[in-house]
């Protein structure tokens, strides 16, 4: 059931989106920036510090969260490593109309119980040096260090399944009240992420309502109090947890939390409008969650746009968190700045009007060929929304075809021997697209090159002449 955003106002002071980047064909980020502005949108969560992303950011105004990947947290641990990667990805951009930088996120959810303890030994030392340096810089009371961590990070005992009991998983226990001790001295949040979705997701059993905001299933009783959602439970949850190790006040960052639209029979355009419905009317009403009741909590939205080259390894829906399509259009209505509907990118450049289809004139025996044809056009393309429950889910095996071979074709830019696959292709002016199945036309696409430099607007120029000094000893 979708619910109208016209019909009461949900818009969120301070929002927060997640800008992730891993699409095969980008929007240009000035263009990304200027659409994050004319929605309202105020602070903006990296997974890097990537120099087009923080220069088209400059002059905006938009609070940033800069981010260390995780496969560099081991040469954080060395003080001058993280001095020179301030320099480079903080004093770089840190000049008078230049980028709003608050946040550094060392690392993203590093403690897993996927990665098996990979960066257990290095992420507090990295998040330690990282702030150091920042104070060596002189930004100690601007510019803050925190680590996104899962939710994974915390539970409850299987004896005592209520938020009230939540506590730090055993095997981080030392390391988390170690890390939540230095957030306290440094005046840093607590950042996590919060994904009731998978919840959803990871257990068949879990009651499908208890996900959203709008009530309809029975809550979890936790003494006098009745939770109602995950979202609240989980939070709180936390918040125990932070009291069992004595700082039941650090303030909280929710980092990361969303619901995708495809590659799942759970997400879909209804449900996302439903969850984020409910969830920014809480936000806009400052209601807070039973243990922390009437509290602004920060929350950054995830994420912004589609990225169809993440990896699938958690899930096909990995690749449509975004409440933007892969072009920047607004998957349904979502008021986050006091207008019911989002106001999508502008000046989008696209590629001609044609798709690659399968050819319905082959007449040789197409089984295995087809197959491994469609196997090779999935594997360099995109071919989520083909899967159980998903939007192209209905289609013949023709048209798995076609869906496959024009992800591919488009992926590589229409290039005519793109759309060959052994003479079962063929190039076609008509949409394919039928009911909730779309047949993409791809973005021309924004690619990073030393030749971009000469498109660089005043400011930009300014920003590297500025820190010109900077940038020698950085390279």
């Amino acid at each position: 059931m979708a619910i109208c955003c016209s019909c009461c106002s949900s818009s969120v002071d301070g929002l927060g989106v997640n800008w992730g980047t891993m699409a095969t064909r980008k929007l240009p980020p000035r263009t990304i920036v200027k659409m994050m502005q004319d929605n309202g949108i105020k602070k903006v969560k990296l997974f890097d510090a990537e120099y087009h992303t923080m220069s088209a950011l400059a002059g905006s105004g938009i609070e940033v969260m800069v981010a260390i990947p995780n496969d560099m947290l081991a040469t954080m641990n060395d003080y001058d490593a993280a001095k020179l990667w301030v320099k480079k990805n903080v004093t770089r951009f840190n000049f008078e109309g230049g980028v709003n930088i608050t946040y550094v996120a060392v690392g993203n959810e590093p403690f897993l119980k996927s990665y098996n303890g990979s960066f257990l030994d290095n992420t507090l030392p990295a998040l330690k040096n990282i702030q150091r340096a920042l104070s060596d810089a002189g930004y100690a009371d601007t510019i803050k260090a925190t680590v996104p961590l899962n939710a994974d990070v915390y539970e409850s005992p299987t004896s005592n399944p209520v938020p009230s009991a939540g506590q730090f998983r055993e095997d981080l226990k030392d390391v988390m009240a170690q890390m939540v001790d230095f957030f306290h001295q440094t005046g840093a949040a607590f950042t996590v992420n919060i994904y009731p979705f998978l919840s959803l997701y990871g257990n068949p059993d879990f009651p499908v309502d208890y996900a959203f905001f709008d009530g309809g299933s029975p809550p979890v009783v936790d003494g006098n109090i009745q939770y109602t959602n995950v979202f609240d439970a989980n939070f709180d949850t936390l918040v125990s947890a932070l009291k069992s190790v004595g700082f039941g006040d650090l303030p909280i960052i929710i980092g990361e939390v969303g619901w995708p639209t495809d590659g799942n029979i759970n997400a879909n355009a209804a449900l996302a409008e439903r969850f984020y419905n409910g969830l920014l009317k809480r936000l806009a009403a400052n209601q807070g969650t039973p243990l922390r009741p009437n509290t602004y909590i920060e929350v950054y939205l995830f994420g912004l746009i589609d990225e169809d080259a993440k990896s699938i390894a958690p899930g096909a829906f990995e690749r449509h968190w975004g409440i933007f399509t892969y072009d920047g259009q607004p998957k349904y209505p979502l008021d986050l700045s006091g207008s019911p509907t989002l106001t999508g990118a502008k000046d989008v450049e696209y590629l001609p009007q044609q798709w690659c289809v399968y050819n319905p004139n082959t007449q040789a025996d197409t089984g295995s060929k087809l197959i491994d044809n469609m196997n090779f056009a999935c594997t360099y393309s995109d071919c989520t929304a083909l899967g159980y429950g998903s939007s192209c889910n209905s289609l013949d095996d023709k048209g798995n075809a076609s869906y496959a071979f024009n992800m591919y074709f488009q992926v590589q830019g229409q290039k005519e021997e793109s759309c060959d696959f052994q003479g079962l292709a063929m190039v076609t002016t008509q949409n394919y697209s039928q009911g909730q199945c779309n047949f993409p036309v791809q973005i021309v696409g924004f690619f990073p090159s030393a030749a971009s430099l000469l498109s660089l607007s005043l400011l930009e120029i300014s920003a590297l002449l500025s820190v010109s000094s900077v940038m020698l000893l950085s390279f």
